[in-house]
């Protein structure tokens, strides 16, 4: 019987094939099916504690009552104090002081500047709980309906109402004194003092080479008052 030339090719085709298929294939007998990975486990950051905020704590006392009042109604005090009690017992100490021989005590509030902010509101309900004695100053003050004084030593514009804008832009020293009867008192020497008419013209002057009392009446009419080397000129009640 002859032989098939080519036949024992073909059986090696054969043989090398199935044992390629039989590499494709998973224990399980899935074609091309790789082995599944492990699953993802994601892990949630821990959270970052949540600051306490501790509640302020107040003194006992009036102080404490004006500082939980000045948290409350937001008022603003300014860096040189701690605290609203501290600006208003501040306050208290100055009244009796601060330029005491030059202004009334409602006028050196209007005049320094405590009442701008917040400052009003805080020695209005301040200063009847921590001295008491001033509250009627701070009302006055507040009103605008105070006593002035009047320092010598220059020249005022004899009117009721505060100087205009134009007045303070031509000279930004300009100030007015309303009409009225003012005294100086106090050991005075060379005090001179007059009241003149808008164009300058003298009405009424003296000096005084030693004085202790000088009183003088501004009319309505007057144009400007002058006085040197007098002391404080305040109204006559």
């Amino acid at each position: 019987m002859r032989a098939m030339r080519g036949a024992g090719c073909v059986a090696a085709v054969l043989v090398a094939a199935v044992v390629l298929s039989g590499c494709g294939r998973n224990e399980g007998g899935d074609v091309g099916v790789k082995a599944s990975s492990s699953p993802t486990v994601s892990v949630s950051p821990t959270p970052e504690p949540v600051p306490t905020v501790e509640e302020p704590v107040y003194a006992a006392g009036p102080e404490g009552d004006i500082d939980r009042m000045a948290d409350e109604k937001g008022w603003v005090v300014d860096d040189l104090y701690g605290s609203a009690s501290e600006f208003v017992l501040d306050v208290c100490e100055s009244l009796p002081e601060s330029a005491v021989d030059s202004s009334s005590r409602p006028q050196w509030l209007a005049e320094s500047g405590v009442l701008e902010g917040s400052g009003e509101e805080m020695l209005l309900a301040g200063v009847p709980k921590l001295c008491p004695k001033w509250t009627k100053v701070v009302k006055e003050a507040v009103s605008g309906d105070y006593e002035r004084w009047f320092l010598s030593g220059g020249t005022y514009l004899v009117s009721s109402k505060p100087p205009t804008a134009e007045q303070l832009e031509e000279n930004p020293s300009t100030a007015t004194i309303p009409p009225g009867t003012y005294r100086s008192k106090g050991a005075m020497e060379d005090c001179y003092w007059e009241r003149t008419t808008e164009a300058g013209e003298i009405i009424d002057n003296n000096f005084a080479t030693s004085a202790r009392s000088i009183t003088v009446t501004i009319a309505a009419s007057d144009g400007q008052f002058t006085s040197e080397r007098c002391a404080v000129w305040k109204p006559v009640k």
